[in-house]
């Protein structure tokens, strides 16, 4: 019997980068575009694609931006429900929404929020979850236990052990591979007004128990510091000694219009407020310049400010670890060398 006919042949997918978009009081957050910039990277080692997910209420405006930013596809739910955040709805959509598409790695940033999401979501999709990671890349991995070799896998970077170690953790058992990433350790990407993209409505089904909580107030403390967006941060360690030297810092950074930062020693010394935290545990920056006082260099400061365009390290101890990563090291006490440093520099403005 001769039989003839079509014979179809499904076309593989692509597999998805996916970015949780987070928004508040109508704009996108810094991290949520930080992480597409990451996130491109990312699709292209794999050979996929970038998508963003966006929910809230009234928030289509937004998906321009994530567009602009390297999305390619933008999932969009909006209800009045979702306008502001709650742990149950938003695990709900999103672990529907997964399951559904079945992305390949889900990105989320390491904010209060996304520090609530993130291991909820990944509970109820049985997953793994690195936190708080500092790096990703696509790598591949040798599975020496149940001798496997995954070709790409996503390799997530974040100290470990209390910051005495960087690690690099894998799921490659279960799908999506998912990481928290803290804010402001990834670059924002530029924009691009000619990126194409497609923007794919949701329908949001969300039931009696998934709505369990009202916001009825928000209550929001203005921030003392804005540390993220500062171009120029001088920073005291506990090598810095007394409150009255921790002056010195605070005079070189309103001398150069920048913010004074601290390590963490120097926080739990009393020296500054855990606001101005650089760090692992803190507050993760990339200013162009990062002058550091009187910090011995830690790997848990390191992973807060390694992205700093340009480092100088003011400190006593020639062997101190910061001097192998920073740009320019003074050995000297600080109590002679900030006075000269902003001696210097208003000469430099006063004669043009």
């Amino acid at each position: 019997m001769n039989f003839t006919g079509n014979i179809l042949l499904a076309e593989k997918k692509k597999p998805e980068v996916w970015v949780f978009a987070q928004s508040e009081d109508g704009r996108l957050l810094n991290i949520s575009l930080e992480l597409l910039g990451k996130g491109k990277e990312l699709a292209i080692g794999l050979g996929g694609s970038l998508a963003a997910v966006l929910l809230g209420d009234k928030v289509k405006k937004l998906s321009e931006t994530l567009i602009f930013s390297g999305a390619e596809k933008v999932y969009l739910g909006e209800d009045f429900r979702l306008q502001n955040y709650t742990t149950l709805a938003y695990t709900h959509i999103l672990g529907e929404l997964v399951q559904r598409y079945k992305p390949e790695i889900l990105l989320i940033g390491a904010t209060p929020e996304g520090r609530d999401l993130a291991p909820r979501l990944a509970s109820k999709l049985k997953v793994g979850l690195t936190a708080d990671c500092t790096e990703l890349k696509v790598g591949s991995f040798q599975d020496t236990i149940l001798k496997i070799f995954h070709p790409a896998l996503l390799l997530q970077i974040r100290p470990a052990l209390g910051g005495n170690i960087i690690a690099t953790i894998v799921s490659s058992n279960t799908k999506p591979q998912m990481a928290t990433v803290r804010e402001g350790v990834m670059p924002l990407p530029k924009l691009a007004a000619d990126n194409k993209g497609e923007i794919i409505p949701l329908e949001v089904n969300l039931e009696s128990c998934d709505v369990k909580v009202e916001i009825l107030k928000r209550i929001k403390a203005p921030k003392v510091v804005d540390l993220q967006a500062a171009k120029v941060i001088v920073s005291g360690g506990v090598g810095v000694g007394t409150l009255e030297n921790f002056k010195l810092i605070e005079e070189l950074a309103h001398t150069l219009g920048g913010e004074v930062g601290a390590s963490r020693a120097a926080v739990d010394a009393g020296l500054a407020s855990h606001h101005h935290q650089i760090g692992q545990t803190g507050t993760t920056v990339r200013p162009r310049l990062y002058i550091a006082c009187g910090i011995s260099g830690a790997v848990q400061h390191y992973a807060g400010m390694s992205q700093a365009g340009k480092i100088i390290a003011v400190n006593t101890d020639l062997d101190a670890p910061i001097f192998e990563f920073a740009h320019y090291g003074i050995v000297g006490d600080l109590q002679e060398v900030i006075p000269k440093m902003v001696k210097a520099y208003k000469s430099l403005q006063e004669n043009g």
